[in-house]
């Protein structure tokens, strides 16, 4: 349906590259200086998350599951979910997670500004919706 528009918001996009960057990380912390540069804002990422998850077993073995099995979509997803929800809840965990996915991004140089790139957009579920961009997105 070409003139029925859905627009990922920012929450949703935060939370999309969020998860990514948890992922991301994970797969990039024994590999080159630049992903050991990534990793380290992904970590705080990670802390602030795990932190915020408290006593919910079930999102921090999720969270575990995501550092364990970076590759594993579904786990992913899950993360995504989670990360939402607490979102959605937290206000100050909102701006947190802005910050930390900034400032990640930042660190990980010029090489991996896109961290909402054609593969997180193709592989992100925002809750059965279609997804669709107004605006530049440059995809290098």
């Amino acid at each position: 349906m070409a003139g029925d528009e859905t627009f990922m918001d920012p929450v949703t996009a935060t939370v999309v590259a969020a998860a990514a960057l948890v992922a991301k990380g994970a797969l990039e912390s024994a590999g080159s200086e630049a992903g050991r540069s990534s990793w380290a804002g992904a970590a705080r990422l990670v802390e602030r998350v795990r932190t915020r998850f408290g006593d919910d077993t079930e999102a921090t073995a999720v969270l575990d599951q995501v550092q364990l099995a970076p590759d594993d979509e579904a786990a992913v997803e899950a993360l995504r979910r989670l990360i939402h929800s607490y979102v959605l809840r937290d206000p100050q965990f909102e701006a947190d997670i802005k910050a930390l996915v900034t400032e990640a991004n930042a660190l990980g140089g010029a090489g991996s500004r896109g961290t909402v790139n054609a593969t997180v957009i193709k592989n992100a579920t925002t809750f059965n919706e279609k997804v669709e961009f107004q605006g530049d997105l440059n995809i290098n």
